[in-house]
């Protein structure tokens, strides 16, 4: 199967078959992002991706989750959506959910019977990289959208049937805006009330502004001590109903997983213990970022 460049992936899709559709990211300007920034966005051709599932019909004639490569698939239009997802089916007849990065930006171009359509084709489980709640955090990372926008359209999906995950990045706004951020973001989950809850932490890499602002010192990152304080602001502020949260990523301070709202008291708990772990004399520590974010101290 054809795949271009490095193929990213949620690690909960760890399972599925992995389908190139697209190349790059259609937005490719947030701050803090360098996965696609030499890559220019482009569509599979229907031809490349039917010969692709020809092979996968072969090694893997029961998949029952495709996940949609690379960058944010549902970019596409929903013509061209439609078309993958009967071809999928076609080809894998076991097939349940086909699933795919996605963006507030790329939901806007949809009709809501578009996204009904795909809902019924098996499009589900989008992963959006909503990241923030807070106006000035999306302005400042160039994300293309507002608080406002991320909610009309996080609940036309939920009004249209499909699932959705969301990527949250602890220390967006900055050590002073930290509580603010944590509660601006919970408040628009509440709202919202996604599925899954992905958290990481601020990391750059160079060839993005986020990375340059880091080395002037324009941008300060959070000490462990204030990535604490606002995980837990952010975590009491939830009222999430049934929604996977999902602290595994690398870029975490420490592991964090659960269910809410079932999970929620074990869940600050378990911050508490780690704050007593490392003790206050530690919390001044200032993390240092390797490959995908992973930390060290």
């Amino acid at each position: 199967m054809k795949y271009t460049g490095i193929t990213y992936r949620p690690p909960f899709e760890a399972a599925s078959l992995l389908l190139q559709v697209t190349e790059g990211c259609s937005h490719n300007r947030c701050a803090f992002c360098t996965m696609y920034r030499d890559t220019p966005f482009r569509a599979e051709s229907m031809d490349q991706i039917e010969k692709d599932l020809d092979e996968a019909r072969v090694w893997r004639p029961r998949a029952r989750r495709v996940f949609l490569e690379n960058g944010d698939p549902f970019a596409l239009s929903a013509d061209r959506l439609k078309e993958i997802a009967t071809l999928i089916h076609e080809k894998l007849p076991e097939v349940q959910t086909i699933a795919m990065y996605a963006s507030i930006n790329n939901i806007r171009g949809k009709t809501d019977e578009e996204l009904k359509e795909l809902c019924e084709l098996g499009i589900n489980d989008l992963n959006i990289g909503l990241e923030s709640g807070m106006d000035s955090a999306l302005e400042l990372m160039c994300k293309g959208y507002d608080s406002a926008e991320a909610i009309e359209q996080l609940l036309r999906l939920k009004k249209a049937g499909i699932r959705f995950g969301v990527n949250i990045i602890f220390g967006m706004a900055g050590p002073a805006l930290r509580r603010e951020h944590a509660v601006a973001t919970a408040e628009l989950l509440n709202k919202v009330q996604p599925n899954l809850v992905f958290t990481g932490t601020i990391h750059a890499e160079p060839g993005c502004p986020l990375y340059e602002w880091a080395t002037t010192g324009t941008f300060i990152e959070n000490t462990l001590g204030e990535y604490f304080d606002e995980i837990e602001t952010f975590v009491s502020h939830l009222e999430l109903e049934d929604c996977r949260y999902y602290g595994l990523h690398p870029s975490n301070i420490f592991c964090l997983d659960g269910r809410l709202g079932r999970d929620k008291d074990r869940l600050l708990a378990e911050i508490e213990i780690e704050k007593l772990e490392w003790g206050p004399e530690q919390m001044n520590r200032r993390l240092h970022h390797y490959a995908e974010g992973a930390v060290s101290y």
